[in-house]
């Protein structure tokens, strides 16, 4: 079933959902099920799966010689989506990226999770890789997530790119996008960034979920400009609770965003991250209350592999 669906079925009750990461290479997919198991009950429509992108390293192989070797950390989006579907029989999300894509691998990706019976993708420009300033997209790759996104709707009417196929078969995704209360680091302003959100809706998308904040405000207002320029999607907020104190440092370096005086002043007044994680608990419960109390569609919450801070909301709330 399309997010979409899922959110009109629910008749304005506001939904539970989650976003996990696959496991490490080498790893197996107990852990993935370890961490799902103890959010189930809380009955989630559908769950993200991330993909992570192949990035690169050079080996000194002597005589001033770099090897170039493909490094890829965390393998098995699609396998894991399956593998969600057929054991808790609930919508799998995976993430689908810009990065590390040629347009004819997204293509054959689409196909694959269209075979799976998979209804949702979220679609995404990706980050630059560690060797990159900025990010590159791959030799006839996608430059922009709303590139990405034409291409998948064009999936949809049935239009592939190899124009000489006969008796094309249409996929029928339901397309979801990023926003960013925040803005994205690389926009110049929240509403250049907004412009460019709204173009990734008018070439196919069908709902948003926003980057992670931790002062709602910041969602209230996002949402606000996006119903002023003509954005009428759902726009699903994305939380996550602060768990340990280098957090403070690492989450508004790595997704540009800030966090609230009160909440960093509560977790510098810890004694460990034990503190930390129920400080972070209490102010992602507090987000949470406020949020369904305006009738937000679905919380989605950023578990980055661990279920217990998030069970510990969502059983005060759901």
């Amino acid at each position: 079933m399309k997010v979409t669906e899922h959110i009109a079925n629910a008749n304005g009750n506001t939904q539970f959902s989650f976003e996990i990461l696959p496991p490490l290479k080498g790893q197996n997919i107990t852990s993935i099920f370890e961490s799902i198991d103890p959010l189930m009950e809380f009955n989630p429509p559908f769950i993200d799966v991330t993909y992570h992108r192949e990035e690169y390293v050079y080996k000194d192989v002597g005589n001033g010689l770099l090897q170039k070797q493909v490094v890829r950390k965390r393998p098995g989006t699609v396998g894991i989506c399956a593998a969600i579907q057929n054991k808790y029989n609930v919508d799998a999300i995976p993430h689908i990226l810009c990065g590390g894509f040629t347009k004819e691998d997204t293509e054959n990706f689409l196909i694959d999770l269209n075979f799976l019976g998979i209804d949702n993708v979220m679609a995404l420009r990706g980050d630059a890789v560690k060797s990159e300033t900025y990010f590159t997209p791959e030799k006839e790759g996608h430059n922009y997530a709303s590139e990405l996104v034409e291409q998948i709707t064009e999936l949809n009417n049935g239009v592939y790119l190899d124009e000489e196929i006969q008796n094309q078969a249409q996929t029928d995704f339901c397309i979801g996008v990023a926003g960013y209360p925040e803005k994205h680091m690389e926009a110049p302003s929240l509403d250049s960034d907004i412009h460019f959100l709204k173009k990734k809706i008018k070439k196919g998308a069908t709902y948003i979920v926003t980057q992670m904040f931790f002062d709602n405000q910041r969602y209230f207002d996002f949402v606000d400009k996006c119903r002023a320029e003509g954005i009428t999607v759902p726009i699903i907020p994305g939380l996550k609770p602060i768990a340990t104190k280098k957090q403070l440092n690492l989450i508004p370096h790595r997704f540009s965003l800030e966090l609230p005086d009160d909440l960093i002043m509560e977790v510098v007044k810890c004694k460990d991250n034990k503190e930390v994680r129920q400080v972070g608990i209490e102010w992602c419960t507090k987000q949470s209350k406020e949020l369904i109390a305006a009738g937000v569609p679905v919380l989605h919450y950023y578990s980055m592999g661990k279920s217990d801070n998030i069970k510990a909301i969502a059983s005060q709330i759901f």
